[in-house]
């Protein structure tokens, strides 16, 4: 440049002079409420709508803690494990004819398989650029069917299990202290009495039978006559023994 000659400008070409930086999203005005950019538009809605999720679990969790169970015995088998309730519709599945049993496979692989694999298929089968539910029967009809499925599966799986059994099943009680020596454990141990509640009288077949809140009588009349899905004539053993055996049952507490 020399002294009143002016001054140029001189381009270079490692620049571009019209260029737009990568993070400013595309104008999408000629397309109104059809699409948005993806970032940061979408992704934020989608992120503000995780949190309210995020959030409502975690205070489902806070004031609705899991339920804890006795401690599995795997040598217990009367008990009935339940799922949580979000499986309940495959719990319910898996007892219908056609998919228990020898058709476990059915129930267990082929019709889970079958729906997720529609699933999958959806977005190849419908390539509408719609957004409105009505349409795009396709998917909403799938929707609407799964929907529907899950929903009865789950209904008739909680109206027909038997929830008090269950609680009780589960529930987490005192150990009982007893003498595994003394006269009265040794007449129930050799009884059949063993068979249905335990070894340590935390029931399995059976209810439990400490703090049962029955007299020495009431015990032996239900040893004789049975009671509810306990038939009758289950004692075999001598008359007095059994009255040993129903005094020790009738005063037996647990955490004593």
């Amino acid at each position: 440049m020399h002294r009143g000659k002016g001054m140029k400008f001189v381009g270079d070409s490692r620049i571009k002079a019209e260029g737009k930086m990568s993070n400013v999203p595309k104008d999408y005005s000629e397309y109104p409420g059809k699409t948005e950019a993806f970032w940061p538009n979408f992704l934020l809605k989608e992120w503000m709508i995780g949190a309210v999720f995020l959030i409502g679990y975690l205070i489902i969790t806070v004031a609705h803690p899991s339920p804890l169970e006795r401690q599995a015995d795997p040598t217990d088998t009367t008990y009935i494990p339940v799922p949580d309730w979000y499986f309940l519709f495959m719990y319910q599945l898996l007892k219908y004819e056609f998919a228990s049993g020898p058709f476990n496979v059915i129930g267990a692989i082929v019709v889970p398989g079958l729906a997720v694999g529609a699933l999958m298929l959806v977005p190849f089968m419908d390539t509408s650029k719609e957004r409105r539910p009505f349409k795009r029967p396709l998917p909403t009809g799938f929707m609407l069917l799964a929907f529907a499925a899950i929903f009865y599966l789950t209904w008739e799986s909680v109206v027909n299990h038997d929830w008090e059994k269950a609680a009780a099943q589960g529930a987490i009680r005192e150990e009982v202290a007893f003498d595994a020596e003394s006269e009265e454990y040794k007449i129930y141990a050799g009884s059949s009495c063993i068979q249905c509640h335990g070894d340590a009288f935390q029931g399995a077949l059976g209810p439990a039978l400490s703090d049962t809140g029955l007299s020495a009588d009431e015990i032996i009349d239900i040893a004789h006559n049975g009671y509810k899905t306990m038939p009758a004539g289950q004692w075999t053993g001598s008359d007095e023994d059994l009255e040993i055996l129903a005094e020790f049952l009738a005063n037996l507490k647990s955490g004593e």
